[in-house]
């Protein structure tokens, strides 16, 4: 009989931290309570290291996921649609820029507000973008960049 009363309380205790875990991760993916979202669309040169919801932050704060990646056949850039929360309304000069956490760190989407008075309006478009740029590549230029020797004194 006491052992029917532990294996109970231990699986009271594993449904308590089943249903903490879930809470938890609902709070931060959003699925309880949204606001609600609108779309804005931009086209990057390269979107290396994201992917369809990947996060869109503004000041390091997640206002947003991207909700589509195409390759745009005429221009060959990736055109973006990115959801934004309705609470969060953006200028009209605004950019948007892939960002990373670090050197081990993902990439993000970043958006920089502007300072126009107009805002965009959903299903906008962001001009002013900035791609990836891949950490790889920065470090082979600068491992292969030459570098002028010192000059060297010749004679007396």
């Amino acid at each position: 009989m006491a052992e029917n009363r532990l294996e109970i309380l231990a699986g009271a205790l594993v449904l308590v931290a089943a249903a903490a875990f879930v809470a938890y991760a609902g709070q931060n993916t959003r699925i309880s309570g949204t606001t609600g979202t609108y779309p804005l669309k931009a086209s990057f040169r390269s979107v290396e290291g994201i992917s369809t919801g990947s996060d869109v932050k503004l000041a390091g704060v997640k206002v947003g996921t991207i909700a589509a990646m195409t390759l745009n056949p005429t221009t060959y850039m990736a055109d973006v649609v990115v959801n934004i929360d309705n609470s969060i309304q953006l200028p009209t000069d605004s950019a948007i820029l892939i960002s990373s956490e670090g050197l081990l760190g993902g990439n993000f989407v970043e958006l920089v507000p502007g300072g126009m008075p107009d805002n965009l309006q959903p299903g906008g478009v962001i001009e002013d973008t900035q791609g990836a740029v891949s950490l790889v590549q920065l470090l082979l230029k600068f491992v292969g960049s030459k570098t002028d020797p010192l000059p060297t004194k010749t004679g007396p």
